[in-house]
């Protein structure tokens, strides 16, 4: 295998969404991109162990018991397979984390909090959505 070397704050300013950017049997990465103050996803767990690297703007993660954590540049968060979290992007401009996961891309479950159905085999995804478009 190669060794890849890719430059996240550009991908993530080309793509402007979420990117896969390296993706072994063991392991996958991807860019998230969160484009305005307030877009956010909904509380959902993955099958695997995970880390967020915030690169630029501010993130709290918010966990169902209320609590929040707040990521800002070269901070880091390690979340545990099984763990339920939404992410929102609470800062001024965009945000952007590179995130890490154990095992391929190919066998990750997106675990809804609400309905604790995967929704990757009902053929969703997790949705960015913003604050403002909910009324």
């Amino acid at each position: 295998m190669a060794i890849e070397v890719i430059d996240t704050i550009e991908v993530a300013n080309r793509e402007r969404k979420r990117t896969v950017v390296m993706n072994t049997r063991k392991l996958h990465s991807w860019v998230h991109y969160y484009p305005n103050p307030g877009d956010h996803d909904e509380l959902h767990c993955h099958n695997e162990d995970q880390t967020f690297l915030c690169l630029d703007g501010e993130c709290t993660m918010a966990f169902p018991d209320g609590s929040e954590a707040v990521l800002r540049p070269h901070m880091a968060a390690l979340i545990p397979g099984g763990s339920f979290y939404r992410l929102e992007n609470t800062g001024d401009g965009p945000m952007i984390l590179m995130g890490t996961r154990s095992g391929s891309q190919d066998n990750v479950k997106i675990i809804d909090y609400v309905t604790r159905k995967d929704l990757l085999a009902d053929g969703g995804e997790v949705r960015i959505t913003n604050r403002a478009d909910q009324g």
